[in-house]
């Protein structure tokens, strides 16, 4: 079928007549008043000729009048692509000489570079993708817009936007107009700008009317003709929508706070990493007396704040207890929740604020034990603490009859009481209140940016101790400089799983530290060992390294001794002028180079377990592939654990699930932004907070590693493939310890979340190299190779016109 007119097109032709013709044919069928139209169909354009006649003989129907010619690709007006403005569309085309050269040149859009610039970021295959076009009468509006039946600026689904303006809708869509904006929230109004409100209260019943039909939020354009009478052009998925949280029984509204970039992790977790993910946090939470309901949001970990925020004790302390981890971003969000009266405290809430004390009491005997024995003692706690992760190292290890998928299910399964816990636990503990409690001591007396040059070069890290290995396995590369430097990554890392590249090191390197990373708390996610690409990546940015001054090795030592120099002077003063105060400062920052160095060395641990457990459910995959419940062995990672249950000992057939999961992910991966914190409506609480005022241009964040430098932007997304030059500057959305391997060529890093002590500012602080945090959208406003002046200690980003001079002003 070459030519098909709208009024019979369904949702299930999409193959035939693409995105937007589908979605056509649905409004037509629903009822809705759309232009007459027709579709010239993609097994036309797979033949390559237009079928002239055909098209002549529809456009007659027609009335051989003006007519819109648009593109209707099989890629586009979809859930996760909406294509919109990638190809073309002709107004006003009229005759038959013009129609046919105007379906040809929509043809030839699906070629052009936008188009295949947006498939290939969205890993579209160019070889899949056909070309229909639609062919409609001609509306002649005196007010044409958009309309959104979720509000795409906050996310909120309770609300719908309008933008609207006199003349044709293109003026609107292709942003060239001023535009009336409108908020509809089921308030009347009167009548304002180009729509009256008759008018806006049809467009409000039109979009509840869409929504319902196609179950999701929708982005429909609209014209209003000379006569008064509304036309529907086009309703597509509105695909920015960050997903809703799940449905609860709980009281709304309620309020849930990104914890996955607490390890620098924003992309979505795999069903598999989340199952897990959700009940050691919980689990590890509860441990300290907080009870918090960890949900899955995008395949993002959230946490449901709302019985903390409502109870009359614990609102009290939850912005200042959101510093350690979690950072000012989130602590603006919650300032922002708490002050909404839907939040307000309420009554009867205290009772279970007192059961969440005394489940905290239980704990804090070993907790005071365990951190005052820290703070009296630290080598030897941190000689415990070694000790313990040995331990759980050999424990870790699965046994040796492990024999069948039921037998291995059996051990992942397990949940055996883990008692190195506290050796583990409270040394990481005692370190972060170290470092943390002389910023109260010394207000007044010293400012953030010289407490955080005290914390800088750390002792006693184990991810500053594996970047530094990686630096000496570059160093040592002698012969096979040139063949690490010049290979791809990618092929290195092949050919080191296959055994044939010779022997740089890389062997050794990953024997200790090949259970690491990116993303590593996601059992779904490939360790070094199983793809060692990002490693080899790391390792050809190290050889590009030429000045030795400039060497990891040596930045690290520069920002211990300027560590150890600056707490020297900081304690002086302050014991001069606050004896009693600037003795116990110096005390706990003393205590803090021993141990807060150790606050990686928990997760590092973790990973044992974690890594035992991929292997065994790998096993697993494999078992169930080969007898055809999986279509291959990783398929495992996108099930939950009692789903591998009845799969394995039910042999239900859940391929489909993983089908439709893999799809979702790969779309959310795509994702670059990911709300600190979201309301049950789906509202984007940043979005709604006052703007902050603008200025010159720079960039304010929070300053996490005091310095200043100035340098080429290196905007990174993916690590594994990342190619950083010495002396640029890293920004990055988040950073988890799998990215620290690039901080040893960087002089800065900039990212958009993130707290001053999680991981990155972290291990920034311990090379010395400048870092500024929570910057707004830095990955979209800064663009790679632009030059940038980062001043760790003021917070903020200054972009520079590319003529600007280069200058180094390293701490």
């Amino acid at each position: 079928m070459r030519v098909i007119a709208l009024s019979e097109v369904t949702a299930d032709l999409v193959d035939l007549v693409g995105g937007k013709a589908a979605g056509l044919g649905e409004l037509i069928r629903c009822g809705e008043r759309v232009p007459d139209g027709f579709c010239v169909t993609t097994e036309a354009h797979r033949l390559g000729v237009i079928p002239t006649a055909e098209v002549v003989a529809a456009y007659e129907r027609l009335g051989a009048g003006p007519v819109a010619v648009r593109s209707s690709s099989t890629a586009e007006d979809l859930p996760d692509a909406s294509f919109a403005g990638q190809q073309d569309t002709f107004l006003d085309v009229t005759g038959s000489t013009e129609l046919v050269a105007a379906i040809e040149k929509c043809w030839e859009s699906l070629h052009s570079e936008r188009a295949r610039a947006y498939r290939d970021a969205r890993e579209i295959d160019h070889r899949t993708v056909r070309m229909a076009v639609v062919v409609q009468r001609m509306i002649t509006p005196t007010v044409a817009g958009v309309l959104f039946t979720a509000n795409p600026l906050t996310g909120r689904r309770d609300e719908m936007a309008v933008d609207a303006a006199e003349g044709p809708g293109t003026l609107v869509v292709d942003g060239v107009a001023r535009v009336d904006h409108y908020v509809l929230d089921g308030v009347a109004r009167a009548d304002t700008g180009c729509l009256t409100s008759a008018q806006l209260a049809d467009l409000r019943a039109t979009g509840e009317r869409l929504q319902t039909h196609f179950g999701c939020p929708q982005d429909v354009e609209w014209a209003i003709d000379a006569d008064g009478v509304r036309w529907l052009l086009q309703s597509r998925p509105i695909t920015s929508l960050f997903p809703l949280p799940p449905r609860t029984r709980k009281p709304l509204p309620r309020v849930y706070l990104e914890f996955g970039h607490v390890q620098g992790m924003l992309r979505p977790v795999t069903p598999m990493g989340m199952s897990t993910l959700r009940t050691q946090i919980a689990a590890m939470l509860a441990t300290l007396g907080v009870r918090v309901e960890i949900v899955d949001i995008g395949g993002r970990l959230y946490g449901d704040l709302t019985d903390l925020a409502r109870d009359p004790t614990a609102r009290r302390r939850l912005v200042k207890l959101l510093a350690v981890d979690f950072g000012p971003r989130a602590q603006a969000v919650m300032r922002h929740v708490l002050a909404d009266p839907r939040f307000a405290p309420t009554a009867g809430r205290r009772a279970r604020g007192r059961a969440q004390g005394a489940a905290s009491l239980r704990t804090a005997g070993r907790a005071v034990v365990g951190i005052l024995r820290a703070l009296a003692r630290p080598e030897a706690a941190r000689r415990r603490m070694f000790e313990a992760v040995e331990q759980l190292r050999v424990r870790s290890a699965a046994p040796a009859d492990l024999r069948t998928a039921a037998d291995r299910l059996r051990f992942v399964q397990a949940n055996d009481a883990d008692d190195s816990a506290d050796a583990i636990m409270w040394p990481i503990v005692a370190g972060m209140l170290a470092a943390a409690l002389p910023t109260t001591l010394l207000k007044g007396l010293a400012g953030p940016d010289e407490i955080h040059a005290v914390l800088g070069g750390m002792p006693h890290n184990v991810t500053i101790e594996m970047d530094l290995a990686l630096w000496r396995l570059a160093q040592d590369a002698g012969e096979h400089r040139h063949l690490l430097l010049d290979t791809p990554p990618a092929e290195l890392a092949a050919r080191h799983l296959r055994g044939t590249l010779p022997d740089v090191g890389m062997t050794a390197f990953l024997d200790v530290y090949g259970h690491r990373g990116i993303a590593e708390v996601d059992l779904g996610v490939p360790r070094w060992a199983e793809d060692p690409t990002p490693v080899f990546a790391a390792v050809a940015n190290y050889l590009r390294v030429t000045d030795p001054r400039q060497g990891p090795d040596r930045r690290f030592q520069r920002a211990s001794a300027a560590a150890e120099a600056a707490l020297e002077e900081l304690v002086g003063r302050a014991r001069r002028r606050r004896p009693v105060r600037g003795s116990i400062a110096g005390f706990l920052l003393r205590r803090a180079r021993s141990l807060a160095g150790l606050r990686e060395a928990g997760k590092f641990a973790g990973l044992y377990p974690l890594r035992e457990t991929r292997r065994q459910l790998l096993l697993i995959g494999a078992d169930l592939h080969g007898s055809g419940l999986l279509d291959q062995p990783d398929d495992i990672m996108f099930l939950t654990l009692d789903e591998v249950h009845t799969v394995v000992h039910q042999g239900v057939d859940l391929r489909g699930t993983v089908t439709a999961r893999r799809a979702v992910h790969r779309r959310e991966l795509r994702r670059r932004s990911v709300p600190v914190a979201l309301l049950s409506d789906g509202t984007d609480v940043e979005t709604v907070l006052p703007a902050a005022p603008t200025g010159d241009g720079t960039l304010v964040g929070v300053g996490a590693s005091a310095g200043r430098v100035t340098g080429p932007a290196r905007v990174v997304h993916d690590p594994a493939t990342a190619h950083v030059e010495p002396g640029d500057v890293l920004v990055a959305a988040t950073t988890d310890p799998g990215w620290t391997p690039l901080f040893l060529t960087a002089a800065a890093v900039v990212t958009e979340t993130g707290a001053i002590m999680a991981h990155g500012p972290t291990v920034a602080r311990e090379y010395g190299i400048p870092a500024v945090i929570c910057v707004p959208d830095a990955t979209r406003t800064i663009a790679t190779g632009q030059l940038v002046t980062v001043d760790g200690g003021a917070g903020t980003v200054t972009p520079h016109r590319p003529s600007a001079p280069t200058e180094r002003d390293r701490p």
